[in-house]
């Protein structure tokens, strides 16, 4: 079993920086990929960025160059450092945990609650 706890959400201007965390409690968090999610009100949740057990990192299009994953597995953390934020990625941001490889779908096994963040235009 694997406890996730996302922060680092807020307010934030349009071409500001925030940084989220995925803390995570439980079992061989260095054996599980982890992905960050976003769902704005009325879309789905849809796929950010990922990374695998072996640190290879996927990003959606949309972030390619503003956002960055990273995870240091001693600290069972898992980083998302945003970049040159844009209003449209005013969402939920939920980090989620499967075993070993990165799905861009919500096939995961394990969520956190999540944290909002808003950029203000």
């Amino acid at each position: 079993q694997v406890q996730l706890v996302e922060s680092g959400g807020g307010l934030e201007q349009a071409g500001g920086s925030l940084r989220l965390s995925c803390a995570a409690s439980g079992r061989a968090f260095s054996d599980y990929a982890v992905g960050w999610f976003r769902q704005a009100p009325g879309k789905e949740r849809e796929f950010v960025a990922g990374i695998d057990w072996r640190y290879a990192s996927t990003y959606v299009d949309s972030v390619k160059g503003r956002f960055t994953i990273s995870r240091d597995n001693p600290k069972n953390t898992v980083y998302l450092q945003m970049s040159s934020l844009k209003p449209e990625d005013t969402a939920v941001y939920y980090c989620a945990a499967r075993n070993f490889v990165v799905d861009t779908t919500t096939r995961y096994d394990y969520w956190g609650q999540g944290t909002q963040v808003t950029v203000s235009s």
